[in-house]
């Protein structure tokens, strides 16, 4: 390896017309002709790494997500793909200044010339994301997640270990918190006691080996647990990535997901209607579970988070303490604290 040599550059490079950036500074090995290792073995320049996120009107969070993964000291070459749902808050017109991002626009929900526009899955976006992707790793994040620095690396680098020793794996689970609440980090079990990704990556040749993630069958839930299930079937392994760790926002949609309660049953029914008897017994102790792991984040990436949505959660946490008027006195001042906070910059 005496060829390559450390690029300390803290640019984000552009290469036109293969929509492929790279974060450089952080101990990138590449050769004297710009292309990493891996470039050369397979030869070509196309990403190393697709990460695939979705959003719809959550602008704030958009940014903190895609800021953690431009800040990722990821040195092999990447692609950003964002699916949006047809947002009306901004995000598509800071999207379309981002030229690092290969932004897919697919309207799910409102009217178009008279008739109501068909609402998509979650599958179905994701494959949008997925399809595109041109990576031989698919990274796949939430938009209202901060990628804790090096999480990417550190997990490619632990699965290209384990394929090297002839495991064949077709993902790799990051652990995660829902902050602020959650204390320890975990990757989740689902049924069959069997690991499953929530954010993490997935080698794109497996996920096109089990033809992708269902559709049809889930409205928005546990279709990332069945694509996990389907891996295993099919004889590859979910693993856990024991250096990678996302902090996940867990209530940026609050009335969103006090409003799905009734699809969620319906997802899970069909989730169970699938699997048991093929990787589920039915038993309740193999329904699933979680492993932790105790982390402190020197980094502090939850800071990250947009602050006024956080001061709403710490808000909406006191309820049983604080008295409705001060609660509707502070929600109130927000936005002339954000104004203020704006112009002092």
């Amino acid at each position: 390896m005496n060829e390559w040599v450390t690029v300390a550059s803290d640019r984000l490079r552009y290469r036109p017309g293969v929509a492929l950036f790279s974060l450089e500074g952080k101990q990138e090995q590449r050769s004297e002709t710009g292309l990493s290792a891996r470039d050369v073995a397979s030869g070509s320049s196309g990403p190393v790494i697709s990460v695939v996120l979705g959003t719809l009107n959550r602008r704030r969070f958009l940014k903190a997500a895609i800021r953690s993964i431009r800040e990722n000291h990821i040195a092999m070459p990447y692609e950003i793909i964002v699916i949006d749902g047809g947002s009306t808050d901004g995000s598509l017109a800071w999207l379309t200044r981002q030229k690092d991002i290969i932004t897919i626009i697919q309207h799910n929900g409102g009217e178009w010339r008279g008739q109501e526009l068909l609402h998509r899955s979650w599958g179905y976006f994701m494959n949008l994301g997925f399809r595109c992707a041109s990576g031989e790793y698919v990274c796949m994040v939430s938009d209202d997640c901060i990628l804790v620095p090096g999480a990417i690396a550190e997990g490619v680098s632990h699965l290209d270990a384990l394929r090297a020793s002839g495991v064949m794996v077709g993902a790799g689970a990051f652990y995660f918190r829902d902050w602020p609440d959650a204390h320890e980090f975990h990757v989740q079990l689902t049924l069959g006691n069997r690991m499953m990704v929530n954010h993490g990556l997935f080698v794109r040749d497996a996920l096109s080996a089990v033809n992708w993630i269902e559709e049809e069958r889930y409205a928005f839930y546990h279709a990332d647990s069945d694509l996990c299930l389907k891996l295993w079937q099919r004889g590859y392994e979910v693993v856990d990535c024991p250096n990678s760790y996302v902090e996940h926002y867990f209530l940026a949609d609050r009335a969103g997901r006090s409003s799905m309660t009734a699809v969620e049953r319906r997802d899970w029914q069909s989730y169970l209607d699938r699997w048991t008897g093929v990787m589920f017994d039915g038993r309740e102790e193999n329904a699933g579970g979680q492993v932790t792991k105790a982390y402190v984040d020197p980094c502090r990436s939850a800071s990250r988070f947009p602050r006024l949505e956080v001061t709403l959660h710490r808000l909406s946490r006191t309820t049983a303490t604080v008295a409705a008027p001060a609660k509707r006195a502070a929600r109130k001042a927000l936005p002339t604290l954000a104004r203020n906070r704006r112009s002092s910059r």
